[in-house]
């Protein structure tokens, strides 16, 4: 797949709820996912370890909704803006969060994505 296609795909399952799809068809075994500085789970290597991630995420909070950007490409690089309503479970704090996915594509496949976005709160 092209990096379009790839981008397109990532945001129309985002969208649609099925991000499942995404690790299942768009990202490579090695991925590589990178979070902000002081995250829980900052660097993350591999299917395995983006599971861990996914699954410490899920357990952490709940999702209202969830929206992703049309993506914006540059040769094997793309980027969406990901907007979520989300409450952190233990807190009962309900916030809403945006990020912004920074995904490279090599061989048809995504091998590292990386998210920006505020850390203070």
């Amino acid at each position: 797949m092209k990096t379009q296609e790839i981008a397109n795909n990532l945001v129309q399952w985002c969208n649609a709820g099925e991000e499942h799809k995404c690790y299942e068809q768009l990202y490579s075994p090695d991925i590589v996912s990178i979070e902000m500085e002081g995250s829980d789970h900052q660097v993350s290597r591999g299917m395995q370890e983006v599971a861990k991630k996914g699954e410490w995420w899920n357990q952490n909070f709940e999702v209202h909704s969830t929206k992703t950007s049309e993506p914006t490409v540059a040769d094997n690089w793309f980027s969406v803006r990901h907007e979520m309503d989300i409450t952190h479970k233990e807190s009962g704090q309900r916030s809403q969060m945006q990020e912004l996915g920074v995904y490279e594509v090599k061989d048809g496949k995504i091998v590292k994505e990386q998210f920006f976005y505020n850390t203070n709160g």
